[in-house]
């Protein structure tokens, strides 16, 4: 007779897996669809530049300002029940894409896309916290990071073949077959059995925390005199968000989670690193094209480095937290970030190729520190509040990234000289060099390795 608790176990394991599946549509959605802009344009009859603000900046808008909601969601409704719910609106939203008729129908579907996803990535990570042990949650973050970074990573490449071999509308039904083999993988889990009833849903503080996200990243985005405009909206709206949810009874985000050290330090890391690396993402390809006008293919080569770098140290950065704990880790991958973002400080940069050490150091240290922040900052938290805090991390990670491209806009100039390009490139570096700082300061105050005694461990899971 097979074991009942084996079989719960497998089929955990399996929905798992599921789960991880349709979350990694997210980051591959962000980036796949960049590829097919200029055919979505010419069959649409608009700009790409306004194709390009109709589905990628709406869907990133989208991403980052439903992430808190859809967690919190997750926590009452059940993290495995919203992050099905996550994929049929990803569904959906590809349906909708593949016989949109115009620009406003194929917006709304990626919109719809970015909300599927951003229920689905919440209920992944909290499902993560509350279905492991502490001590393969280590691993399994691991796998989640090295999974997100390839999805983004392989994103282009793959919208590429798709776009060459069936046309742009292939980019949306790519989804489906994804969505199929992940719901084959969940079924049989009980969706319901992580539901927790509670008061009514604090719509009110999820419109305002939306409006208030919407608001700021639009405004971080623009390089008018609206942008202040927008961006101040953006923080007026967050106060009022802030005083809505200290008197609220079950709150999109109880403030009180920002009181567990590890989170907060955990959270802020992933943010800070994540503003650094987009940031780069960004300016190399800017600056070796202006200084060695190097092609995008050579480009590519270069900055695969660091996703490499990245995904396979995440791979083993995970079970290495689990032996090593995740202070040690994180502070010696925020080293190793320092380093490679020192080497860029330092050198002339007299050819493209030498960015390949500073990029590989950076993959290492982030791909150190990834597993080992998020494993840290979502066990510091009540198994009751996954969802919220799972939301959270996942928000801070975006605006992180929202952030450092918005900086790279006011730092880099590669108008000028090339003397002039090589000191604002040294400008930027100086900047993300001090934000490393910050975030090496973060990793210091992750929890060390210490054993978790039976007791502690029911209080944690409780």
């Amino acid at each position: 007779m097979a074991d009942p608790a084996r079989a719960a176990s497998s089929t955990a394991s399996r929905g798992l897996a599921g789960a991880l599946l349709a979350a990694s549509l997210m980051p591959l959605n962000s980036t796949m669809i960049a590829v097919a802009v200029p055919s979505i344009a010419r069959t649409v009859d608009h700009d790409p530049a306004d194709v390009t603000q109709a589905l990628v900046a709406t869907y990133l808008i989208a991403a980052i300002a439903l992430q808190g909601p859809g967690g919190k969601l997750g926590d009452r409704l059940g993290h495995w029940r919203v992050c099905t719910l996550g994929q049929l609106v990803i569904g959906l939203g590809a349906v909708v894409g593949f016989v949109a008729p115009n620009l406003p129908v194929l917006a709304g579907s990626r919109l719809l896309m970015a909300t599927g996803g951003a229920l689905a990535v919440p209920a992944t990570v909290a499902l993560l916290r509350i279905e492991l042990s502490p001590e393969r949650r280590g691993r399994a973050f691991g796998m989640f990071g090295a999974i997100m970074a390839s999805a983004a990573a392989l994103g282009p490449i793959i919208g590429g073949i798709l776009v060459d071999a069936f046309g742009w509308e292939a980019v949306f039904v790519a989804n489906l077959p994804v969505l199929v083999v992940a719901a084959l993988l969940m079924a049989g889990v009980d969706r319901g059995r992580d539901a927790r009833p509670a008061a009514a849903f604090d719509w009110p503080g999820s419109l305002l925390l939306t409006g208030a996200l919407a608001l700021l990243v639009v405004g971080a985005q623009r390089t008018d005199r609206i942008a202040a405009w927008l961006v101040a909206g953006g923080l007026l709206v967050l106060l009022a968000f802030v005083a809505r949810e200290r008197r609220a009874p079950d709150p999109v985000i109880a403030f009180e989670i920002f009181r567990a050290r590890a989170f907060t330090a955990g959270t802020l890391l992933i943010c800070l690193q994540n503003l650094v690396m987009y940031a780069l993402l960004f300016e190399l390809p800017l600056v070796l094209v202006r200084l060695f006008d190097v092609s995008a293919g050579e480009t590519g080569r270069l900055l695969i480095f660091l996703m490499v770098a990245m995904v396979l140290m995440s791979l083993v950065a995970g079970r290495l937290t689990e032996h090593l704990g995740p202070r040690t880790l994180a502070v010696a991958g925020s080293l190793v970030c320092l380093g490679g973002m020192v080497i860029l400080l330092t050198g002339d940069l007299d050819a493209g190729g030498e960015v390949r050490l500073p990029l590989t150091l950076l993959g290492i240290g982030l791909g150190l520190c990834g597993p080992a922040a998020q494993s840290a900052s979502l066990s510091a938290i009540a198994r009751d509040q996954s969802g919220m805090a799972a939301g959270v991390s996942s928000t801070m990670r975006y605006l992180g990234g929202v952030t450092g491209i918005a900086l790279l806009g006011s730092l880099l100039d590669v108008q000028g000289s090339d003397a002039a390009v090589h000191t604002s490139h040294h400008t930027v570096t100086a900047v993300f060099t001090g934000v490393l700082i910050v975030g090496l300061g973060c990793a210091a105050l992750l929890p060390g390795r210490r054993v978790t005694t039976t007791e502690e461990r029911a209080r944690t899971e409780a």
